[in-house]
């Protein structure tokens, strides 16, 4: 039997005739009080099932299960509109016997929709335009206002806005500054003379960082390159203690905690007085903050949001950052996260730098907007008990075309893909190694004998330099 995705749910405690009722009330609250009612009353008029949307679904490519077509799921959530939204299905509902909202079919709209990675690949190859993706998140929004969500999801997010650490990982301020410590201290051993720093609560820098904060616990190599590279292009930047973390989980079930989350994260960086907003290697946080700026903050209060990777390569064309040719000897393949790479936002950037640094560099296939999901897209990689249905079906195809690259290293420059491919190498027993993009870009960058913004920093928290950036 193929493994499926039994979640454990954080479920209200609603009588059982309750929920439907629950459901549609949530339901009507969204369409008003959003600009979701258009786009449903565009896709209940347009929608068809011409299936075309299974070539480009890797679930429904691993399952072949009716079930997992892209317009089949999405079709849960748009009859339910048009029963209950349409004048047309609601007149329909007088006149014959029509669909009905049950408790059985909540059960079923939770079950399948967590099953869609929300990688939104499907869209390109729907004749209408249809955003399953879009549909995807929405159910799961009008679900979670009913209760039911992952556990996974509530416990995270509850820590980030009301937790005592307020971030998903729990990690304690005092504890990321300790291990920025002791990084600081490996760079220094790696690069002696090179005073590459973490800095704290600097007011009026340029950039307020915000990586994934599980990098802080799992990925060091790639913290010690985002800081490297800043401190070779002399960047203004610095880390907020009162909140450090880019992941924004609403942006996979709730448009209310995105909403929230995001301007946590804006306040923090008013806070510091700082410039704009700088995403760490993870997709998911570079996507949420970028359209999360643009729905949920005023214009007035906008800041400008930059993936770290951008920074990379603008200063790389510069030569402001420089970098050895043919430094990665072994071979290496791309990965493509989908929440940066489907608008066509972040695609031939931290290309044209790994072809560079990489003597043997060959692309996975199909490649850019183009690829694959790793399998654990939407938030699913963070759902521990659905471990195996993202390994042998969610991730399936994506083993198969790493497979294909005979990469030795796999570079993954977003938090989500890093776990699920490293999930995925293991479970497949794939002799290759994931590696952040700014892990590999430490063993290639140049340093010269120069004086930097922060080594000119008197030690103390009282300073409180001037915001420049060189070039």
């Amino acid at each position: 039997m193929k493994p499926q995705t039994k979640l454990s749910y954080h479920v209200e405690p609603f009588e059982v005739e309750e929920r439907p009722r629950r459901f549609l009330e949530a339901l009507a609250a969204i369409v008003e009080h959003s600009n979701y009612g258009p786009v449903l009353d565009f896709y209940t008029r347009v929608t068809a099932k011409c299936s075309r949307c299974t070539a480009a679904c890797q679930v429904y490519e691993a399952t072949s299960d009716p079930r997992d077509i892209p317009c089949n799921r999405s079709e849960l959530l748009l009859r339910v509109y048009r029963r209950y939204f349409t004048l047309a299905g609601q007149l329909r509902a007088r006149l014959f016997d029509s669909f009905v909202l049950t408790d059985g079919y909540i059960d079923t709209m939770a079950e399948e929709y967590w099953r869609c990675t929300a990688c939104r690949r499907c869209k390109f190859s729907c004749p209408m335009g249809i955003d399953h993706g879009m549909i995807t998140h929405l159910a799961r929004w009008a679900l979670a206002e009913i209760g039911i969500v992952p556990k996974a999801m509530v416990v995270s997010v509850r820590e980030q806005l009301e937790g005592k650490t307020r971030n998903t990982s729990a990690i304690p301020a005092v504890a990321m500054k300790d291990s920025c410590e002791f990084l600081e201290e490996e760079l220094e051993e790696m690069f002696p003379g090179q005073r590459i720093k973490f800095p704290m609560d600097v007011e009026g820098a340029d950039y307020v960082f915000f990586p994934a904060v599980s990098d802080y616990l799992m990925e060091a190599p790639t913290l010690m390159g985002n800081a490297a590279m800043l401190h070779v292009i002399n960047a203004s930047w610095t880390i907020g203690s009162s909140n450090f973390d880019g992941i924004d989980y609403g942006l996979f079930y709730s448009d209310r905690m995105w909403e929230r989350i995001i301007k946590a994260q804006v306040a923090e960086i008013k806070r510091l007085k700082g410039k704009a907003m700088l995403i760490g290697e993870c997709g998911h946080a570079s996507r949420a903050a970028r359209e999360g700026m643009q729905n949920f903050i005023p214009p007035e209060e906008r800041l400008p949001v930059r993936n770290i990777m951008e920074l990379a390569y603008e200063k790389f064309i510069a030569g402001d950052l420089k970098l050895n040719a043919n430094a990665i000897k072994e071979r290496t393949t791309y990965h493509d996260p989908c929440n940066i790479v489907r608008t066509g936002w972040i695609v031939d950037q931290p290309r044209t730098i790994l072809r560079h640094i990489c003597e043997d560099y060959v692309e996975m296939t199909p490649r850019g907007a183009d690829n694959y999901c790793c399998g654990g897209g939407g938030g699913t990689v963070s759902i521990d008990e659905i471990h195996d249905f993202r390994m042998s079906i969610g991730g399936k195809t994506k083993a198969d075309q790493l497979r294909r690259t005979g990469a030795y290293y796999v570079v993954t420059p977003c938090a989500n893909c890093k776990k699920q491919v490293e999930e995925i190498i293991a479970a497949h027993k794939l002799d290759m190694e994931k590696v952040g993009f700014h892990e590999l870009l430490l063993k290639a960058i140049q340093f010269e004998p120069k004086v930097g913004f922060h080594d000119l920093m008197p030690d103390g928290p009282e300073f409180e330099p001037a915001a420049t950036e060189r070039g």
